[in-house]
C-alpha cells in the first residue's frame, strides 16, 4: 500500500476576494483560491517544470511563434508557466497584469518566481489594465478564479482587444474550460469573433486550450512547430508532441 503524503500549509491568506492558501505535498506546492480549488501546481527542485498538460499546450502556443521577443500574461497563478517561458523563450520582456496582490508575493516567496530582470508585474484587472499594456509576440490568458473562468473569458470586447495587442506575427493563447461535447466554453462566440481562424489543443484536465493568430493571413506552421517542440524536449525534461497530435482546427 502507498503512504498517503502529508500535505502542509504553508502560508493562508485572504484578500477582498477570498481566500488564497499555499499548500507542500511531498516535492510538490500547490496554490489554491477559495476552498480548495487548485490553481497552479509547481515542483520546487524546478518552478519552470510545466507538470499539467495545459500549461504544456500553452507553452506549445509559445511556440507557434519562431522567435518571440515579449510576452503579456493575463492572470500569474503560480507563475510556473511565466517561468517556464523565460527560461525556454529567448524573451527580453515580460509583463503580467494580475488582480490580486497576494498571488504574486506568495509565488515569489513560496513557489519558487523568481525576480527576473526582464520581468514586470502589474497589479489591477486585466479588462481595465490591458489598454495600458505594451504589444506583445505572446500573450496568455488565464484569468481563473475559484468558480471558474472570469467572465472577461466570454467577454466579446476584451476577447477582441487582446488579439489586436499582438504584434504582427503573434499569437495570442487562451486557457479556456470545455464544455460536455469537448468544444470551448463559448465556441460559437469565438468562432465568430476570430473567424474560425485559429486551432485549439484539448487536454485531459478538461480544458481546451486556443492558439489564436495575430491575423487571418498567418497560418500555424506544424513543421516549425514540431522541430521547436522537439528541440526544446531535452531541456524540458519532456516531450510535447502527444498535445501536438491531438491539435485540431477550430470546431
Amino acid at each position: 500500500m502507498t503512504m498517503e503524503k502529508e500535505e502542509r500549509l504553508l502560508a493562508e491568506v485572504r484578500d477582498e476576494f477570498g481566500l488564497i492558501r499555499v499548500l507542500e505535498v511531498g516535492d510538490y506546492r500547490f496554490l489554491e483560491f477559495g476552498e480548495a480549488v487548485e490553481q497552479s501546481c509547481v515542483f520546487t527542485a524546478d518552478p519552470s517544470w510545466l507538470e499539467y498538460d495545459y500549461t504544456r499546450a500553452m507553452l506549445i502556443g509559445a511556440l507557434c511563434h519562431a522567435a518571440p521577443e515579449s510576452a503579456l500574461f493575463l492572470g500569474l497563478g503560480g507563475g510556473n508557466l511565466t517561468q517556464a517561458c523565460l527560461a525556454f523563450l529567448p524573451l527580453e520582456d515580460v509583463e503580467v497584469i494580475e488582480l490580486r496582490p497576494e498571488v504574486p508575493r506568495l509565488a515569489m516567496e513560496y513557489l519558487g518566481l523568481a525576480d527576473d530582470p526582464r520581468l514586470t508585474i502589474r497589479i489591477g484587472d486585466a479588462l481595465e489594465l490591458l489598454s495600458s499594456a505594451e504589444s506583445a509576440d505572446l500573450i496568455f490568458v488565464d484569468l481563473y478564479t475559484d468558480i471558474g473562468p472570469n467572465v472577461a473569458h466570454l467577454a466579446w470586447n476584451f476577447l477582441g482587444d487582446c488579439q489586436k495587442r499582438l504584434n504582427p506575427g503573434g499569437w495570442l493563447v487562451i486557457n479556456q474550460w470545455a464544455s460536455d461535447d469537448g468544444k470551448p466554453l463559448g465556441a460559437a462566440l469565438l468562432r465568430g469573433l476570430y473567424h474560425r481562424h485559429y486551432w485549439e489543443c484539448p487536454v485531459k484536465e478538461g480544458n481546451v486550450i486556443l492558439l489564436v493568430p495575430a491575423d487571418l493571413d498567418q497560418s500555424l506552421d506544424r513543421d516549425g512547430l514540431l522541430a521547436r517542440a522537439e528541440a526544446l524536449a531535452p531541456q524540458l525534461g519532456y516531450s510535447l508532441r502527444p498535445l501536438l497530435e491531438v491539435l485540431r482546427p477550430a470546431s
